[in-house]
C-alpha cells in the first residue's frame, strides 16, 4: 500500500542519513560552475553511462536532481529517488517532466516491478546505512543487459575524520595520511562547513572496499569497470604549489565502479 506524501515526509524527516534539512544551502551551493559535481563527477558519469534517447535511467539518492536534470538532455526517461522530501520537492519544481519519488533507497518494494537500462547512484551509497538492501534494489531494479555506477568519495584516501593531508618540509612533498581504513565506521558528518550559525550533521558510513565488493558479489552484481578521478583544482602561487598539485594527482577523490547482472 503506498504512503500518501504527507505520511512518508513526516517519515523521511525522522531520519538521519538525508540532507534534506539543508535542501537550500546544498541547491545553492551547486549553482556554482566550479564544483567538483560540475568539473569532475559529471563529465566522468556522463561519458560511462551514455544513455541514449529511450533508454530509461533511475538515480537513487538523487537529491534535488542535479544529474538528473544534465541526463534529461539525452533521455526523458527518468526517476529520482531520495530520502530528503524537501530535496525530492525542489526537484520536482524544477522540472516536472522527470518522476520523482521520496523514498528510502532501501525499502524493500521500492518501484515493484520496473526496471531500467542504467542505474546511478552518486555520492550517496556511502551515507546509506543499510548496504546491503540497497545493492539488492540495484539488482532487482536493473535490467538484464543494464549497467549501474556507484561513485564514493574514495574509500582508500577519504575517511572522514581519520585522514588528511600532511606536508614534509624537508623533502618539499606531500602526503595523504590515512589512520583507519579496514574498520567500518559511522561518522558524524557536518553537512554545511563554515557555517556556523546553521550546524546540521548527517552520518556517513565509511566502508574498505572489500565490503561494497562483497555486497555488488552477494547481490549478483560484477564489477566490470573501475575508474579513480582526481581534483581539476590547482593550488595558487606558493613554495608548496608544486607538491600540492602533484598529490592531487596521485590520491584521487573519486571512485567509481561499472556494474552489470552476472546472474
Amino acid at each position: 500500500m503506498v504512503e500518501c506524501f504527507d505520511t512518508m515526509k513526516k517519515k523521511l524527516k525522522k531520519e538521519k542519513t538525508g540532507w534534506g534539512s539543508v535542501a537550500t544551502w546544498y541547491d545553492k551551493h551547486l549553482e556554482n560552475d566550479d564544483t567538483y559535481h560540475a568539473k569532475v563527477v559529471f563529465p566522468n558519469l556522463a561519458r560511462l553511462v551514455d544513455i541514449q534517447k529511450g533508454q530509461s535511467l533511475l538515480e537513487l539518492g538523487c537529491g534535488q536532481g542535479y544529474f538528473l536534470e544534465k541526463f534529461f538532455e539525452k533521455s526523458e526517461l527518468l526517476t529520482g529517488v531520495d530520502i530528503g522530501i524537501e530535496l525530492i520537492e525542489i526537484a520536482r519544481k524544477k522540472n516536472s517532466q522527470i518522476e520523482y519519488i521520496a523514498a528510502s533507497a532501501d525499502a524493500p518494494a521500492l518501484l515493484a516491478g520496473r526496471t531500467y537500462d542504467r542505474i546511478i547512484i552518486v555520492l550517496a551509497l556511502q551515507n546509506m546505512k543499510n548496504i546491503n538492501e540497497v545493492v539488492s534494489n540495484i539488482s532487482r531494479l536493473l535490467a538484464d543487459n543494464g549497467r549501474a555506477y556507484v561513485v564514493l568519495n574514495h574509500p582508500a584516501f577519504r575517511v572522514p575524520q581519520y585522514s588528511g593531508w600532511s606536508f614534509d618540509t624537508e623533502k618539499n612533498r606531500q602526503s595523504r595520511r590515512v589512520d583507519a581504513y579496514l574498520t567500518s565506521m559511522e561518522i558524524d558528518i557536518d553537512m554545511n562547513p563554515g557555517q556556523a550559525d546553521q550546524k546540521n550533521t548527517t552520518t556517513s558510513f565509511h566502508r574498505p572496499l572489500q565490503v561494497y565488493s562483497k555486497a555488488f558479489s552477494k547481490n549478483g552484481l560484477a564489477i566490470t569497470k573501475l575508474e579513480e578521478w582526481i581534483s581539476h583544482k590547482e593550488s595558487q602561487p606558493g613554495p608548496r604549489a608544486i607538491a600540492e598539485n602533484k598529490a592531487r594527482k596521485e590520491f584521487p577523490l573519486f571512485l567509481c565502479v561499472e556494474l552489470r547482472k552476472f546472474i
